[in-house]
């Protein structure tokens, strides 16, 4: 492996591991394509505040995950350190953080597995557009190896007693990485449409919403 689990990070792991795997009844396929050792970036989609902990419990036996996570969750001090623990990277999305990116970036170059979310934010049932960073990593570090992951179920987890039914699948995008003439732009929605073809968009929180109130 790259690099070893952290303390923090098998803790989160381990806690969460009986929610997802045990009463979420996770079935995870593909992950032989997730590389043990060496850099690595996964583009996942966004439906679910659970679609990070789930990936997580998926690669715990491949990989510690670096995600680059939304800056405004380190406003609490205790989630904060939790998040810094794990190897996390605070984003402030929206705004070009090029001190994110850079640091994503070397470690990539180091040989970790980051993980980034191209839409930027939970879905919420919407097509949000996909996000050029995806593209920005892949260029600066193109011995990368590109895995995309598919996260269903998440949604359903908050909607207690019903059981979810929760899987993540781990595949190279069909296009390979980015390609010559290829904007980071076009390479970050081609990979977000290959994903949303396994796993469509869905309304997360306790309630299924209709389409409409979704658009709202």
């Amino acid at each position: 492996m790259a690099d070893t689990l952290t303390p923090a990070y098998r803790a989160v792991v381990a806690v969460s591991h009986p929610i997802v795997s045990l009463w979420g009844r996770l079935r995870v396929e593909g992950h032989e394509h997730v590389p043990e050792e060496g850099p690595v970036l996964l583009v996942a989609n966004h439906d679910s505040y659970w679609d990070t902990v789930t990936v997580a419990v998926a690669a715990r036996r491949r990989r510690q995950i670096h995600a680059l996570a939304k800056a405004q969750l380190w406003s609490n001090r205790l989630v904060g350190a939790v998040l810094n623990g794990m190897g996390q990277i605070p984003i402030e999305r929206g705004k070009g953080d090029v001190a994110a990116m850079q640091r994503a970036i070397d470690g990539l170059r180091s040989g970790l597995c980051i993980g980034i979310f191209p839409e930027g934010t939970r879905s919420l049932g919407r097509e949000l557009r996909a996000r050029s960073g995806v593209g920005r990593l892949a260029e600066a570090v193109p011995e990368a190896a590109i895995v995309c992951v598919a996260v269903t179920g998440t949604t359903d987890v908050p909607r207690f007693p019903k059981r979810p039914r929760l899987g993540v699948r781990f595949f190279p995008p069909s296009g390979g990485g980015l390609q010559p003439g290829e904007s980071h732009a076009e390479f970050a929605a081609r990979l977000l449409a290959e994903i949303r073809a396994i796993a469509p968009r869905q309304v997360a929180g306790r309630r299924r919403r209709a389409p409409a109130d979704a658009a709202a």
